[in-house]
């Protein structure tokens, strides 16, 4: 009977063997067959504004129509014009008023010039005909005489560097002018030096 336990039918052994085996594996540490894992599927979700970038906002219809926005920039355009024309003007009113206050030391050589007595009746002639020739390039540009002697006192126009108590003429009147003053339109190129009666 013990002859007959031990013995295993031929079969049966190949199989006990490969149990017997697996087993030894399983208890090996390190010795496990790797696990291979499934890929996971993500859910698609909906896209979330960054913070950094704005959003995108729809534009707002305004109560302007294209008409308005015409007209608004027609006006735009005209008013670049006249103030371009007021610019050049201006420009050009700076430079003449230049030139004429260079000019001006020459006007008042020739006036001492003229003052000056003289027996050379050809010289004062020829110095004439300059002082002449250089007012009416004055005149050419523009440029007038600021009236004094006799006229009331103006600060705009007059420099007032003395005072003389004369009851023969108004107060506030210019009694004396010791040097011509000169406009180009409205502006001042040179004051009048002016003396003033009390």
């Amino acid at each position: 009977m013990d002859d007959e336990k031990k013995e295993i039918p031929q079969e049966e052994a190949p199989k006990a063997e490969e149990a017997k085996a697996e087993e030894v594996k399983a208890e090996e540490p390190g010795t496990e067959e790797p696990k291979v894992e499934e890929p996971k599927v993500e859910e698609p979700k909906a896209e979330e504004p960054k913070k950094d970038e704005p959003k995108k906002e729809e534009p707002k219809p305004s109560g302007k129509s294209d008409g308005d926005k015409l007209l608004r920039l027609m006006a735009e355009f005209d008013n670049y014009k006249k103030r371009s024309v007021r610019e050049r003007e201006s420009i050009y009113t700076d430079v003449r008023v230049d030139t004429v206050s260079r000019f001006l030391p020459v006007y008042d050589n020739l006036v001492r010039a003229l003052a000056a007595e003289t027996a050379d009746a050809a010289y004062k002639k020829g110095v004439e005909m300059i002082f002449t020739q250089l007012m009416e390039v004055f005149k050419g540009l523009g440029v007038a005489e600021i009236e004094a002697k006799g006229k009331p006192f103006d600060p705009n126009r007059h420099n007032a560097v003395m005072h003389v108590e004369d009851e023969s003429v108004g107060e506030n009147t210019v009694v004396e002018e010791f040097q011509k003053g000169f406009v180009l339109g409205d502006r001042v190129i040179r004051f009048s030096v002016v003396k003033v009666a009390n």
